[in-house]
């Protein structure tokens, strides 16, 4: 199935995305997206026979449960809506604890690497298999970027697809933006994951702008892309033709001669790849981590990762484990399925709740992880936490100026997201209303009003609203 050249659509750049000229195809976030109300943007560009397809984030099909069959039923009514080819998720979890490990339910709201082992493929075989079974097109998975390594990891990232690929059947979409992150962070080589995965079960590939900050790589989405990830994406082009290459940018957008010279940089850098690889970079010893900085921006490692979420509070316990060698290796054409892999999904369960307690409630680092970069880590997903809820509730920064963002820092540090990203707004302005805060009096007013209308049990109807424009009228006379 060949897909051609093709962007991801965001709304913010919905009008340039329609007028870019020889545009095949473009990705949207699926969960950005109401199967029942499409934007008519995408509407549209259907109409013109531009291929749409899905690209979730929250399905999680690394974790140690079983994937969520409401998760999977909304992404197959978004495939269907959207007429797509195929849909598109990732390798990694996003959410860990619960009845699985007796533990508190903790969500990431981002894209965590899954461990490089055997009980993690056996896993992860298995929720492939249930997803596949649940959607109505064909399914790729995502390599994603990563700032921290797993200790105990058995296999290299390319092994890893290439048996999730024998054993399932699934399609890759290879971001090459992502090999080179895991290049600097991780000291991994983009080249030799190339030779080692199944390059003929790619569905397409995923190019982005990152940036470099402290020996630190940050796929941002945000920024244009380098040269080295044009080099991987020569060399990729080198060992096969994929199917589609597509340009991601999720913020800071540029304007739109700007993206249609990036695209025209992919196509020629595609054309011009020849039939060899180029040579080879030396693989990077990860950089030294004893005082990495802050990520810029947002702070994600990768920018694209922003998953809904549904937490409780921090886990407790088990704060010592790491995912270490696990069960056998599974026959190549047998992997374990059903009551066969529950051993395997308990040890993955308890270092991936291990791990994220850690990251997202400040329990100890589990043995053997590099603590400063989950340091790093940690901060990044507060900063992009941070982000997230300025664009759902962009009226908390408005009310709280310069101050929203390390009041927001504070407040979620030892906070892990619950509930999703409206809920964390409303009970961040609880938390400062229930301090006294702001200190100024004018702001704390602006925020109660607003924290009022929205911690009803139901939405006001249009009687309260009339109620509260009076109260704000009389509040402000009374002053």
């Amino acid at each position: 199935m060949e897909l051609g050249i093709g962007i991801g659509w965001r709304p913010e750049i919905a009008d340039t995305v329609e007028r870019l000229p020889g545009l095949d195809w473009v990705e949207v976030v699926a969960e950005n997206v109401c199967p029942g109300h499409l934007p008519d943007s995408l509407a549209r560009l259907r109409e013109r026979g531009v291929r749409v397809v899905p690209h979730g984030v929250s399905l999680g099909l690394g974790g140690a449960e079983r994937p969520s069959p409401r998760r999977l039923a909304d992404l197959a009514a978004r495939a269907e809506a959207l007429g797509s080819p195929l849909v598109t998720e990732h390798i990694a979890f996003v959410r860990a604890g619960g009845e699985l490990t007796a533990s508190p339910a903790l969500e990431a709201g981002h894209l965590l690497p899954v461990p490089r082992t055997r009980d993690a493929l056996a896993v992860l075989c298995e929720n492939v298999r249930i997803a596949q079974d649940s959607l109505p097109v064909p399914l790729a998975l995502e390599n994603i970027a990563a700032l921290v390594a797993w200790p105990g990891e058995e296999m290299t990232e390319g092994r890893f697809l290439a048996e999730l690929v024998e054993r399932t059947g699934v399609r890759l979409l290879i971001d090459v933006a992502n090999l080179h992150t895991n290049r600097v962070n991780r000291g991994e080589d983009p080249y030799t994951a190339l030779d080692e995965l199944p390059v003929e079960a790619i569905a397409y590939v995923h190019v982005a702008g990152g940036i470099e900050r402290d020996g630190v790589w940050h796929d941002t989405h945000a920024h244009p892309v380098t040269r080295p990830v044009l080099d991987i994406l020569a060399g990729l082009r080198a060992r096969v033709a994929p199917p589609g290459v597509l340009l991601e940018r999720d913020d800071d957008f540029p304007p739109p001669e700007e993206l249609a010279a990036e695209l025209t940089v992919i196509r020629e850098t595609l054309s011009t790849a020849g039939a060899s690889a180029p040579v080879r970079p030396a693989p990077r010893k990860p950089a030294g981590t004893s005082a990495p900085s802050a990520p810029p921006g947002d702070g994600a490692t990768d920018a694209e990762g922003t998953t809904d979420a549904a937490a409780g509070p921090p886990a407790e316990g088990a704060t010592d484990a790491a995912a270490g060698p696990g069960a056998d290796a599974a026959p190549a054409h047998g992997t374990p399925t059903g009551a066969a892999t529950d051993g395997a999904r308990a040890r993955v369960g308890i270092a991936q709740a291990s791990l994220l307690s850690a990251l997202v409630a400040g329990t100890p680092a589990p043995t053997g992880f590099d603590v400063a970069r989950l340091r790093v880590q940690s901060r990044a997903l507060v900063a992009k936490r941070a982000g997230v809820v300025a664009r759902v509730a962009p009226e908390l920064p408005d009310i709280l100026g310069s101050g929203y963002r390390p009041a927001f820092v504070a407040y979620a540090r030892f906070r892990p997201l619950r509930d999703g990203y409206r809920r964390d707004a409303l009970d961040f302005a609880e938390h400062l209303l229930a301090e006294g805060r702001p200190d100024d009096e004018e702001a704390r007013r602006r925020l109660t009003l607003w924290w009022t209308e929205r911690a009803a049990p139901e939405p006001p109807r249009r009687g309260a609203r009339l109620v509260h424009a009076v109260r704000r009228v009389l509040v402000g006379a009374g002053r």
